[in-house]
């Protein structure tokens, strides 16, 4: 069982990544990839963690970027961290982040909502990187709603009147700067319609003439339509299909293993990568 699309405290996950391996392995998972929010601060607890409880670890992280106006999130396999290039983009995307949700909670106190910057702050791990679920979190703690899909649902969707835009590298460039650094670049959820404007056959085709490796089609934001729709385009361009949980700990109703990738698909992203090698559990 592969699953390649999971999130740690280092973003905005509910567990620890050395806790995300122990429940891997108690999940029946053979290999797990990390790919926390533009960052990869949980890659060395999770290797120490995943050779301790023998499961594979597939290094990652999902990136913020932006392709024809819409929100796309790019996950990216196996880079080598120490690329200029990448890492400079990571870091930026990373630090908008926090003018962008203080902008956010000014916004909401302005509509009488007794949530402060503070407040948010206290939902955040050493080192994370800062995201609208450490808001929502905050809310949920002050009693203001029931859980994260409850606050995402009313406040924090992107066409909410609480939006705010953040810093996102354009998609293409970010799948060149992906194959640059030796990773493997896949397009996640791309047609979850409720999270964001679903991409189109034109602009999949213009990924992958930058160098796009792989897609996300079973996941469980996309209906079957969407599904059928990845796999078809998968084999226009003969892409790399994946399956993965977007797992996020007590944060999201998204359980480990609920969809995963063939052995087939993952030796192709391991035949790609010259970043960094899959840690052996």
């Amino acid at each position: 069982m592969i699953d390649l699309h999971t999130h740690s405290t280092r973003s905005d996950g509910t567990d620890a990544p050395a806790d995300l391996l122990a429940q891997a392995a108690q999940a029946g998972l053979t290999t797990l990839a990390i790919t926390d929010h533009d960052t990869t601060a949980g890659w060395d607890e999770a290797a120490e963690a995943a050779q301790r409880h023998g499961v594979a670890l597939v290094r990652g992280a999902e990136l913020s970027t932006r392709h024809r106006g819409r929100s796309v999130h790019l996950l990216a396999y196996l880079f080598d961290p120490a690329d200029t290039a990448l890492a400079e983009e990571m870091r930026r995307m990373r630090e908008d982040r926090v003018p962008r949700l203080r902008r956010i909670v000014e916004h909401m106190q302005d509509d009488g909502f007794a949530v402060t910057w503070e407040d948010v702050l206290a939902q955040v791990q050493e080192g994370a990187a800062l995201g609208r679920p450490h808001l929502a979190d905050a809310l949920v703690a002050a009693g203001i709603a029931t859980d994260r899909n409850e606050v995402f649902n009313r406040w924090l969707h992107n066409g909410s009147a609480y939006y705010e835009p953040h810093y996102a590298v354009d998609t293409a460039q970010a799948v060149a700067l992906v194959r640059a650094a030796g990773g493997v670049p896949v397009v996640a959820h791309p047609f979850a319609t409720k999270r964001q404007r679903a991409l189109g056959a034109d602009d999949v085709a213009a990924l992958v003439e930058a160098g796009l490796v792989g897609i996300e089609a079973e996941h469980r934001d996309h209906d079957d339509d969407g599904r059928a729709f990845a796999r078809q385009l998968a084999a226009r361009h003969d892409l790399v299909v994946t399956g993965s949980s977007d797992f996020h700990g007590d944060g999201k109703d998204n359980r480990l293993g609920e969809n995963t990738t063939t052995p087939e698909s993952f030796e192709r992203i391991v035949a790609t990568a010259s970043g960094v090698t899959p840690v052996l559990g």
